[in-house]
């Protein structure tokens, strides 16, 4: 999985997650919520994303990079 895909299914995650602790806990983790849609917002303006910085320590490679990859490997 990419990176990009994976900071998406990350965030689609957190938010999913934070709905349910606010049901199930307590109400206060909305606050979770707005954090990874500021998060989201600011990402989509400054191309800063914090979790695709762990993310990429990790060892999750972009897709260019994985393509990239692919053209190695077959030529």
């Amino acid at each position: 999985m990419s990176l990009e895909r994976s900071v998406t299914a990350f965030a689609g995650f957190m938010v999913l997650l934070s709905v349910i602790l606010t049901q199930l806990v307590h109400p206060g983790f909305v606050w979770l919520t707005v954090f990874v849609g500021a998060n989201l917002f600011q990402q989509s303006f400054t191309g800063f994303c914090p979790a695709a910085t762990v993310m990429q320590k990790l060892g999750f490679k972009t897709e260019r990079e994985q393509a990239l990859a692919e053209q190695e490997h077959t030529a």
